[in-house]
């Protein structure tokens, strides 16, 4: 009976129709939307996570954690984290000892720093559809970033020799051939000049702290306020991009839309970034998809043929924190640590030049 089969077919592919899109009519309906129908992005959210960007190496092609394991390592990082900060995180402690020995005592550099009560790099190891990934890196399958090319390492000492530089109190820096570490404001590393951040921006990595990010949406631009150093990423959606000239510290980052995630392309980046050792052909796209509990996967690809001997990628998710608010950062304000670090660089020279003068030298 032809007719009566085809029937039944046109019945069932009719059937299977109306239940794809009764779905697909209620998935629309999980998750927040722009009246043109677009995922709505627009919140705050906290990137932190204590999911490692690179993958320990012992766990070789281990992508993911049992659940049970990871809330083990939860509540130990919590139990840790609370006595770092009743044990190590006294307001009225004194001054460190003089030269300082140690983060938690002196800061990073020895002269003071932060200590661990201002450290927040999240809260716990992140969870992807219910799985926890041992890297926020997937490829390569190690979870580590590919072999940069040859020469990368001793370009990025040279930018950031005032960050490498081992601070012994003496302008040791004198006995070296060529620009010294303090010798003007352009000789400090770009972040301490408040030029781009302290944590990449663009992949976007979860850093020591200042993780949160406002998300301000349109139907034409999407811009991401960064709270570390308050960077504020403006995308264009449906746009082309601006010449390779117009070169920019976080790039020149075009939008566009495929289904309900929002793909972003960046490139045109100056020759540093707050990506450690890319360089001005870095290019990077970008992946945000809405979740149905407002959160936000985000995806991402790093191509840098200069720099890295393959492209790499993460993913991790941005919690939402609706009841959060990204604050101002007002980095280096006046830039009187600035002229701190240059006069105290001068007074050093010249203590160091009458010790030598002197014969105080080896």
């Amino acid at each position: 009976m032809p007719g009566l089969h085809q029937s039944i077919r046109q019945l069932a592919v009719l059937t299977a129709a109306l239940v794809l899109g009764l779905t697909a009519a209620s998935a629309a309906a999980d998750i927040k939307r722009t009246p043109s129908g677009r995922p709505d992005l627009t919140g705050v959210y906290d990137t932190g996570t204590l999911t490692p960007t690179q993958r320990p190496e012992w766990l070789g092609e281990t992508e993911y954690l049992y659940p049970w394991f990871a809330r083990f390592l939860n509540w130990a990082f919590e139990v840790a984290s609370d006595w770092a900060v009743t044990s190590e995180s006294d307001p009225d402690r004194e001054a460190p000892p003089e030269g300082g020995d140690g983060f938690n005592t002196a800061g990073a550099g020895g002269v003071g720093g932060y200590n661990l009560f201002y450290i927040d790099p999240g809260s716990s190891l992140g969870e992807i559809n219910g799985r926890v990934p041992t890297s926020i890196i997937y490829d390569p399958a190690d979870g580590r970033y590919p072999a940069r090319l040859p020469g990368v390492g001793a370009r990025m000492g040279s930018v950031y020799q005032s960050f490498a530089h081992e601070n012994t109190g003496q302008a040791t820096w004198l006995d070296q051939a060529g620009p010294g570490p303090f010798d003007g404001p352009e000789s400090l590393a770009p972040s301490e000049r408040c030029l781009i951040s302290f944590g990449s921006t663009v992949p976007t990595i979860s850093s020591l702290y200042n993780n949160h990010k406002r998300i301000v949406q349109t139907e034409t631009h999407v811009m991401i306020l960064q709270e570390m150093v308050h960077d504020a990423r403006i995308i264009r959606i449906g746009s082309e991009h601006t010449p390779l000239e117009n070169r920019k510290w976080l790039g020149d980052s075009v939008g566009h839309w495929e289904g309900d995630t929002l793909v972003v392309q960046s490139r045109g980046f100056r020759e540093v970034s707050a990506l450690a050792g890319a360089d001005e052909n870095l290019q990077v796209t970008e992946r945000f998809t809405l979740m149905e509990d407002g959160n936000v996967y985000y995806d991402f690809t790093v191509t840098d043929e200069t720099v890295w001997s393959a492209p790499w990628s993460g993913r991790y998710v941005w919690q939402s924190t609706p009841d959060d608010r990204v604050y101002e950062y007002a980095c280096h304000e006046g830039n009187y640590s600035m002229g701190g670090i240059l006069r105290g660089a001068r007074l050093l020279e010249s203590e160091y030049e009458g010790h030598q003068a002197s014969g105080g030298g080896e």
